[in-house]
């Protein structure tokens, strides 16, 4: 069984007084296995964001399934999503979401926090995720005080220590210069290499090119999918770049 189904998910949105509706939606189909780093690209308004929102509990499609392990998240009650989002899910997102009042280690540990861990078992669960995110010796400091590099390294940490099935990325390294998002990427190999799955939004193709697949969403249906077999990341970039620009033009995917 895949870890991750999403089964003829649709949505629909309609404006404000019922007058009209958008169809963001229309029919997505894919499926994610276990340790699969994925990336999913398309067009400004091509329904990636509103997908990712579904895949989150964060919104929920008109029609269609979404089931993380066999349950179905679309069915669950506010009550249930809450708890179900830390247990299951990590968020990664492109302007960081860290809270300026805390130090670094507080915003690791606010899942926890949330979810009523002990203060013990929390500073054992961070030592090695800031080890591996070379992040030890900036725990003390706070989000202004640091880059925003070291920032999104510290969402990363945040998103992984509550051990999550998934983690989500949105545009991950939209808010980053080139070096810092090349050592971002490098960390998501690096996660997805221990097993990690990881599932990321985004418009570069320098950082879908990383991804073991990427997947590209066109009017609302999945379009078109590239895995990285034995590619090297050159040639997933090539092809990524030669897929979006038949995206935009309205040519053929290629087999």
């Amino acid at each position: 069984m895949s870890l991750l189904e999403v089964t003829n998910v649709k949505k629909i949105y309609s404006t404000r007084f019922g007058g009209n509706k958008v169809q963001a939606l229309s029919n997505v189909t894919f499926t994610v296995e276990e340790g699969e780093f994925v990336a999913i690209m398309g067009e400004s308004g091509s329904g990636k964001t509103t997908l990712l929102n579904i895949l989150a509990a964060l919104d929920k499609p008109t029609e269609g399934e979404v089931l993380l392990e066999g349950k179905n998240i679309v069915h669950l009650t506010e009550k249930e999503i809450s708890a179900f989002r830390r247990k299951n899910l990590g968020f990664v997102f492109q302007d960081f979401n860290l809270l300026d009042t805390f130090s670094l280690r507080d915003n690791i540990y606010l899942p926890l926090v949330l979810a009523g861990e002990d203060h013990r078992e929390m500073a054992q669960k961070i030592r090695p995720i800031a080890q591996a995110l070379h992040i030890t010796e900036l725990l003390e400091k706070f989000p202004y005080e640091v880059s925003g590099g070291q920032k999104q390294r510290a969402a990363v940490a945040r998103a992984l220590i509550t051990s999550p099935r998934l983690v989500l990325a949105d545009e991950p390294t939209g808010a980053l210069d080139s070096k810092a998002a090349a050592a971002l990427l490098s960390m998501f190999g690096e996660i997805n290499e221990d097993g990690q799955t990881i599932l990321m939004v985004t418009h570069s193709a320098q950082a879908a090119s990383h991804a073991s697949r990427v997947l590209f969403i066109k009017d609302g249906e999945v379009f078109h999918q590239i895995y990285r077999a034995d590619k090297t990341r050159q040639e997933m970039y090539h092809m990524i770049s030669d897929t979006l620009t038949i995206l935009t033009t309205g040519g053929e995917a290629y087999a």
